[in-house]
């Protein structure tokens, strides 16, 4: 197997993080990790938040194909978001990095 190089290294990083996007994602991510939320329960749960802020990380992350938003056809309608397979994929290194930040920060 050829070795990468820094450049090849750096450019993935680079690609990965603008596919998560903000800092707001990786808290959306914490949360959907623990299953599937509705808007209002993913507000509440992230201190700070605004709805502006989490209905444009919400859209970035469905649009790189993180998250799926289901909408049911209720009166009002119900939306739910849920990770992709994609999205549950980045498990493992959101776990890691919230054992570096208790560690070191």
């Amino acid at each position: 197997m050829e070795a990468l190089n820094t450049e090849t290294i750096e450019c993935s990083i680079e690609k990965a993080l603008n596919i998560i996007g903000g800092k707001w994602s990786f808290l959306v991510l914490k949360e959907l990790f623990e299953g599937t939320r509705r808007f209002s329960e993913l507000k509440r749960a992230i201190n700070g938040i605004s709805p502006k802020a989490l209905t444009s990380t919400l859209r970035h992350l469905e649009k790189n194909t993180i998250v799926i938003r289901t909408i049911y056809p209720t009166v009002p309608a119900t939306v739910e978001y849920s990770l992709t397979e994609k999205g549950q994929a980045l498990h493992k290194m959101i776990k890691e990095m919230k054992i570096w930040g208790s560690k070191w920060a």
